[in-house]
């Protein structure tokens, strides 16, 4: 049971003297933050504001019971609430009765991708998403939500759009309709945001600008007739209801489904690794993570929760706050039922501009700029990787970024694999050691001998590249050539291609009076050329443990040594 429920690995060894006290502090901090949060990306998920209460609640027990991260803090998210909002309102009204089924059903298909994903072991497929690609689809991402705030902030009725353009557009046409009270509010909120985050001082930032704003709301609104606010939140639990299913709606949200399960992944990921301790008794376990929110999203989306993840900003506060362990998050669970059940009616008078202001300046960190100067001067490729699915996410749309990032990841893996870094090799003088010919000066080289290093799987994306270089080599070496010895020391694999694509080579050298060697042959590829007869075909004398072992055999006529390794050589697994 340990290997599917991790709670019941750390859950006997819990200190009752040594963690409660620091989960009880670092559960309710994240609770509190969690109130403002969860109502305001409800907002931008284009739901009742109530949903963000409801997606904090079933999904933070789930996690507890299955994750494997001590500190995550997970429940609803800035950027899987905009991506909700960008693919679910192109099939319904939002705010309707149908694009809350929709909804629902997408974190249910969700969960299911996740749960699947997590027992099949597939958790690697997130590599495909490279660094660059994330960094920019985040930033622009971020950059999206903050600007379809300045509806909520300014006044202005701008239409919802994942697509910075036709915003900044709206708005222009739209400028004079500025609402002056709202603005006046909501740019309050983000200085006094600001202010608390600049100061590094500990107030609940979030939470206070909830209240200031409620309490000024109740006693102003007849002043402040314009300013937009929450109204009726409904109270109480959230009743088990088992989305609506059918083949259409299920057809129409899969692509959307699929995103948000591999980013919702790869956001828990990277924030359990980064707030893992060595202490911790669990350590973060990518395929059981996907079980983890598979189920979260499951069994939320029967009690009315919407897609939920990690949180940046909560996990953070919930490991400064202290928390020890994953049992934080049933305090912050308490804290919310306690809002659910009696405090809804205090969140009336609540104004939509603190809740834009609080979402904009939450965001703004994800704007990771610096990961693009980096790059800029460490890697131009995967600097205009970077901007390519910045771009898309910005002026195509969530789903269009993502695919180009997607895209090319791909497009760049195979790049990368098809033309690996190949080396001619010499000897450094007075020693056994072979390096690079154009990377280290005074290295020795034979007129007579060819030693070249592949640094790549050869496989049928590489083969006749390979074969490429070995011919071009040869030729530059011209009729002094005798041997061509392959260092095979960075080849951990090869395919039928390449094999196809080695014999021939051999067939074709042979011909001409030209050996070949093969050395430092690893046993995965040693037991593909016992296999495939390439042993048999060349012998078995010609497979050598290191370079200066085949160059002194190729001399001499024997190797300059007493000990016999040939069982290391020829040994294979057929």
């Amino acid at each position: 049971m340990k290997k599917w429920i991790p709670i019941l690995e750390w859950l006997p060894k819990y200190s009752l003297k040594e963690n409660l006290k620091a989960d009880v502090v670092g559960g309710f901090t994240v609770g509190v933050v969690l109130i403002p949060q969860g109502i305001a990306y409800a907002l931008i998920a284009g739901l009742p504001p109530i949903y963000g209460l409801y997606s904090a609640l079933l999904p933070q027990l789930m996690y507890l019971l299955f994750g494997t991260s001590q500190r995550v803090a997970v429940g609803p998210v800035a950027m899987d609430s905009l991506i909700v909002a960008a693919g679910v309102s192109t099939l319904a009204v939002a705010g309707t009765d149908t694009y809350i089924a929709f909804t629902l059903l997408l974190a249910f298909c969700v969960g299911v991708i996740q749960l699947l994903l997590g027992i099949g072991k597939l958790g690697f497929i997130v590599n495909f998403l490279s660094k660059p690609v994330i960094s920019g689809f985040s930033s622009a991402a971020a950059i999206v939500i903050g600007i379809n705030q300045f509806k909520n902030l300014s006044g202005i009725p701008i239409p919802r759009s994942n697509r910075l353009q036709e915003i900044v557009y709206a708005m222009f046409l739209e400028i004079d309709k500025v609402e002056f009270q709202t603005l006046a509010i909501g740019l309050i909120t983000v200085v006094i945001l600001f202010i608390i985050k600049f100061t590094k001082s500990k107030l609940p930032g979030p939470l206070l600008v909830v209240v200031l704003g409620s309490v000024a709301l109740y006693f102003l609104h007849n002043t402040l007739p314009n300013v937009a606010v929450l109204k009726e939140i409904p109270s109480g639990l959230p009743s088990f209801e088992f989305p609506r299913i059918t083949f259409k709606m299920v057809s129409d949200i899969f692509p959307i489904a699929m995103t948000l399960a591999i980013i919702g992944f790869l956001e828990t990921i990277s924030i359990g690794k980064a707030i893992e301790k060595s202490t911790d008794d669990v350590m973060i376990a990518p395929n059981k993570e996907l079980i983890a929110l598979g189920m979260m999203n499951i069994v939320g989306s029967m009690f009315k929760s919407y897609p939920s993840t990690a949180s940046f900003s909560r996990s953070a506060v919930n490991e400064d706050a202290g928390s020890k362990t994953g049992l934080a998050a049933l305090f912050s669970m308490l804290v919310l039922v306690l809002v659910l059940l009696f405090l809804t009616p205090y969140f009336y008078y609540l104004p939509k501009a603190v809740l834009a202001g609080i979402i904009i300046v939450s965001v703004i960190k994800l704007i990771n700029y610096k990961e693009a100067i980096r790059l800029w001067y460490l890697n131009k490729s995967d600097f205009w990787m970077l901007m390519a699915t910045f771009s898309g996410t910005l002026f195509l749309g969530i789903k269009e970024g993502i695919t180009i990032g997607v895209v090319l990841s791909l497009m760049m893996l195979i790049a990368r694999t098809s033309k690996p870094h190949v080396a001619v090799l010499g000897r450094i003088p007075n020693t056994n050691i072979f390096r690079n010919v154009n990377r280290f000066d005074g290295v020795e080289v034979d007129d007579a001998i060819l030693i070249l290093r592949f640094d790549a799987r050869v496989y049928f994306a590489n083969s006749n590249y390979y074969s490429e270089v070995l011919q071009k080599k040869v030729e530059e070496k011209g009729e002094k050539l005798q041997l061509i010895l392959l260092d095979f020391e960075c080849i951990n694999g090869v395919d039928s291609t390449a094999i196809q694509m080695l014999e021939t080579a051999i067939d074709f050298y042979n011909d001409k009076q030209i050996k070949i060697f093969f050395s430092n042959v690893k046993g995965p590829v040693r037991d593909m050329f016992t296999k495939s007869n390439i042993v048999g075909k060349i012998g078995s004398d010609k497979f050598f443990i290191n370079n200066n072992d085949a160059l002194t055999f190729y001399i001499t006529g024997t190797l300059d040594r007493e000990q016999d390794l040939s069982n290391y050589i020829e040994q294979a697994n057929t």
